[in-house]
């Protein structure tokens, strides 16, 4: 029933659409003065001079609105050797802050034995945070969920005592608990001239009652100071009717495209993270494991606080009842709702996959220990941008355009306030209507649009213009009436500055902007595929306007480019007496995601790159899974000569762009799998665990997988970055041994498994154990349609359809 309304509300809006229509909304108030000194957060000044603060609207930083972009890494969750990498690589996609849990239990499983060493090295995390110029926001706990048995707190504290409430006992560990984390990040602090600015309280707390709800996190904040936790910033969750003081601390929201945590075995209705929101800032059930009847605290202090976010998904974990798997579609679209919904501190959950720690017992959310769902007992893959291996995933190329528009103009957006068109759609659920907003202050905006939601398809909009109504003047955009094609989301600029002339508004997105010095600036925008670029600018005189990828033509205030044609010359430069020249510079959709900007000897640049590029220590750093040959474009060029690991080649011009070539030697990477036994039929999945839905099953089950011996040549193939092992199968649970030894699981989802062999201890050669339990046709879990087994006629299923080792070339360039 869901699915056939949903479809006739789209025919409707493809009836509406035919016909033309103008999208109209009135932004023409003003927009209100931000509020500021009623919230108490800790010591906000670095000993540099620079202060970081907050308002009811927006973070600021020196004074300046800030709109920063934070990815959570759990440390804890990787491989010490690998963060470094790893971070950069996050750096250069244009995240500003990396977020971690701080999971009690990896750090104390055994009483009063706490580790603070290898992979759960806090204090060295930070450190390498600091150096890839990344700010830190620790979520201190006690109590973390993160897909973690019991939520992160310790087996012998949860059998000992009342947990996540003022009692006596529990609050002497957690008390302990935050002392030791005060000793790792001494010296690291903000007020230190370090980078730990943030500090998230608890997790998903609505508890009510006595010693319970803002009391408790008032204690536990206290605790914190007491501690020497002392950071400009003190968050909690804000979503299920969180309970927190008001005024003591600030509630961070987030949004997933999906539910791996609920119990429906077939597609769920359109989720609101792809609606735009003009009332709320809670983005429905996101998963927390407890229930309450009392309206939350966030619902209350929507005035008083500024739009943060923590937990956007940047992908999706599969959990056994539910698998999910997203698209860059899927994730990206999210982005011009939550920035056209207001949201000032854009937070991703996951943005780097990982590995539980396996100690006195595996470490994962599970049924049989009270969790709501059954997880990996290792494998936190989470479908993230960056893989637990450092794989780049093709998500990360789709999220980077906008995370580097917000670092370049986050501080022109974070004031603006949300206007809702006089149009809009229902709720979640309603298809007939566009989805846009528009975001202004004074007579500047930016209007955002969405065309996309998860397994529901939206029609093309059929000759539309917008219509925004500003400050003394209507801005309708573009000048004729454009088709929009299903699927399309995008931000435009309206009454947009570069440098003194006035973008009266275009038709591509802002990106980034690079200083040049003497040679002026270069302003860089994204076209959308289907939408030709319209750039409208008042105030120019049609001569110093040039277009040698356009059409220029005089315009009623001022001058109009069409038909601006994308690529890697200047579209157009603007050079007018009195004032600095600019470059600007259009990409195509496809170029934009290949693009990554960093610092490379000595000056910002702009790297255009199929290869996976990200900046490391004044060095570009190029790899490649599989193909050993590398062409990168740059922007401003490489002094020559060129350095780097290896022979490199200026391979001439493209438009303003340095070509650089270089080939490696190829490699062949060997594995082979021998059967060691057939899989032997399984029992029903049962039902049961708090959702009362499939639950994971019991261990001895396990013994009736399928098993193959996979063998390898080196775990440390010379001439090569890293080598992933990809495991193609079809069943429901996978395991990979070394020896008896579990190193990694997998549900089966229809996602490539892949593993990095560098996480095996060195030597010449391996063997490995994998073993497929089979998935029943009558299995009550979702799958994606699209990835559910073809059984023909079969109980069960296990299959292993190929294996084999990927090469990860490298290139370095520069120092």
């Amino acid at each position: 029933m869901i699915r056939n309304t949903l479809c006739l509300a789209a025919m409707a809006f493809v009836h509406a659409a035919q016909a033309g229509q103008v999208l109209a909304v009135d932004a023409s108030a003003p927009a209100p003065a931000p509020l500021s000194g009623h919230i108490k957060m800790g010591t906000a000044a670095a000993p540099g001079g620079h202060v970081l603060g907050i308002n009811n609207q927006y973070l600021t930083r020196d004074g300046q609105p800030w709109l920063p972009v934070m990815g959570e890494f759990h440390y804890s969750r990787s491989p010490a050797a690998s963060w470094e990498s790893e971070l950069a690589k996050m750096k250069s996609a244009g995240i500003n802050v990396v977020a971690s849990y701080i999971i009690w239990n990896h750090h104390e499983e055994k009483q009063g034995k706490f580790d603070w060493s290898g992979n759960r090295d806090l204090r060295r995390f930070i450190r390498l945070a600091n150096k890839a110029g990344l700010e830190v926001w620790i979520r201190v706990g006690p109590w973390s969920h993160a897909e973690v048995r019991y939520g992160g707190i310790p087996d012998w504290v949860v059998d000992a005592m009342p947990t996540r409430q003022d009692d006596s006992q529990y609050l002497k560990y957690v008390d302990r608990f935050y002392r030791e984390i005060g000793k790792q990040v001494d010296g690291l602090l903000w007020k230190q001239g370090g980078p730990v600015i943030g500090a998230q309280i608890e997790n998903e707390y609505n508890l009510a009652g006595p010693g319970r709800g803002a009391q408790h996190i008032s204690t536990l904040k206290g605790m914190a100071l007491k501690a020497g936790i002392d950071v400009p910033f003190y968050t909690v969750t804000g979503w299920d009717q969180t309970l927190y003081p008001s005024g003591e601390v600030v509630p961070v929201f987030g949004g997933y495209q999906d539910e791996p945590w609920a119990t429906s075995t077939t597609e769920l209705p359109p989720k609101e993270t792809y609606a735009f929101r003009f009332d709320t800032r809670v983005s429905g059930d996101l998963g927390a494991q407890t229930r309450a009847t009392q309206q939350g605290t966030a619902e209350t202090d929507m005035e008083r606080t500024p739009f943060l976010g923590a937990e956007y998904g940047a992908g999706l974990p599969a959990m056994y009842r539910r698998r999910t798997l997203v698209s860059p579609d899927d994730i990206a679209s999210t982005l011009p709702v939550q920035m056209g919904s207001g949201v000032n501190l854009m937070g991703y959950y996951m943005f780097h996959g990982g590995r539980n720690p396996v100690g006195l017992t595996t470490m994962e959310e599970s049924t049989r220990t009270g969790g709501y769902n059954d997880t990996p007992a290792i494998n936190y893959d989470f479908n993230a941008p960056l893989g637990p291996d450092g794989q780049q995933r093709e998500v990360l190329a789709y999220l980077r355009p906008f995370h580097y528009f917000m670092n370049d103009f986050g501080a022109r957006l974070a004031p603006m306030t949300v206007r809702k068109p006089a149009v809009v759609p229902a709720g979640p659920a309603d298809l007939s209507r566009p989805r846009w907003s528009v975001r202004s202050k004074g007579e500047q905006a930016f209007l955002f649009y969405n065309g996309h939601i998860r397994q529901y398809a939206l029609p093309e909009l059929k000759q539309v213009q917008f219509d925004v109504k500003l400050a003394g003047q209507s801005v309708k955009l573009p000048r004729q009436p454009v088709d929009v094609a299903a699927g399309s989301y995008f931000f435009w600029p309206i009454n947009f500055d570069l440098d003194g002339y006035r973008l009266r508004y275009a038709t591509v997105q802002p990106v980034a902007r690079l200083e040049r010095g003497k040679a002026g600036s270069v302003y860089v925008f994204a076209a959308q595929d289907g939408i030709t670029p319209e750039f409208a600018l008042e105030g120019a005189a049609r001569g110093c306007v040039k277009a040698a990828r356009g059409r220029v033509a005089d315009a009623a205030a001022g001058v109009l480019v069409e038909g601006v044609q994308p690529g890697l010359d200047a579209a157009l430069t603007l050079d007018c007496a009195g004032k600095r020249p600019v470059t600007v510079l259009v990409l195509s959709q496809q170029q934009a995601r290949q693009l990554a900007i960093g610092q490379l000897q000595g000056e910002r640049r702009l790297v255009i790159s199929e290869s996976q590029a990200h900046f490391a220590g004044g060095r570009l750093v190029l790899r490649s899974a599989g193909s050993p040959a590398f062409r990168a474009a740059v922007f401003p060029a490489l002094p020559l000569p060129l350095k780097g690991s290896t022979e490199l080649k200026v391979h001439g011009k493209e438009g303003l762009f340095q070509v650089v070539e270089a080939t490696l030697p190829a490699q062949a990477l060997a594995v082979s799998a021998r059967e060691l036994r057939a899989a032997q039929p399984v029992p029903p999945i049962k039902i049961g665990g708090n959702a009362k839905a499939a639950v994971q099953p019991d261990a001895e089950v396990f013994g009736n997988s399928a098993a193959w011996e996979l063998s390898l040549g080196s775990t440390r193939p010379k001439g090569v970055d890293a080598a992933l092992l990809e495991i193609d199968f079809t069943g429901d649970l996978a395991r990979l041994f070394d020896g008896t030894r579990m190193v990694d699981d997998w549900y089966y989802n229809g996602q490539r498994w892949q593993f990095g062999l560098n996480n095996l201890a060195a030597r010449a050669q391996s063997a490995l154990t994998l073993t497929v339990l089979p998935l029943r046709a009558d299995a009550p879990i979702y799958l994606p349609k699209e990835h559910r087994p073809a059984f023909n006629g079969q109980a069960q299923v296990a299959q292993l359809h190929g294996v084999k080792v990927t090469p990860v070339y490298r290139v370095d360039i520069g120092r």
